[in-house]
């Protein structure tokens, strides 16, 4: 069996990818207060600073700093996607080893983690986080997406309303 190297980095900045299991699933979004609870608890339990974060349907991004001393994202993650599976529907389609390792088979095991290196690559995953919901066409502006600390950076003023243009407006002038 592979064994899989984490990160340790102590005090360190990452940017992660956390996905569902079936990738045709609304359920993060559908469940998003859940979701969000489950982040609180965790929050409350070993405090991490969410710098920033995108929910889509079928998965996340999120930017998280840790605390000086403290290099343990994989736990944090756990528990998370733990809570926020318990009281639902085990998958239709879980595999054998996921269902002798009660697993319920809504997320994939593995998730996407890269140490931040300095500004501009903070600067550069922030706005990859921000701009998902249309990169994945679920909203033609950056500001119609919910579930998104875009909001956040506008409303302290670090981003303007409009950041990200508007597609409707790139398809305009293509002539479609």
């Amino acid at each position: 069996m592979p064994r899989y190297r984490r990160l340790n980095i102590e005090g360190g900045t990452f940017f992660f990818t956390v996905t569902l299991a079936d990738r045709s699933s609304d359920l993060l979004i559908r469940h998003v207060d859940r979701l969000r609870d489950a982040y609180r608890s965790v929050q409350d339990q070993r405090p991490f600073e969410i710098v920033a974060i995108c929910i889509l349907p079928d998965h996340l991004h999120a930017i998280w700093s840790l605390p000086p001393g403290d290099a343990d994202f994989a736990r944090r993650w756990n528990l998370i996607k733990g809570g926020f599976s318990r009281g639902l529907p085990a998958a239709a389609s879980r595999s054998s080893s996921k269902a002798a390792k009660r697993e319920k088979g809504i997320w994939q095991r593995r998730y996407w983690e890269h140490a931040i290196r300095d500004d501009a690559d903070l600067a550069r995953h922030v706005d990859y986080i921000h701009f998902n919901p249309v990169k994945h066409g679920l909203v033609p502006r950056v500001c119609d997406w919910p579930h998104s600390s875009f909001h956040q950076y506008v409303k302290r003023g670090d981003l303007p309303p409009d950041w990200g243009g508007d597609m409707r407006d790139i398809a305009g002038s293509f002539g479609e």
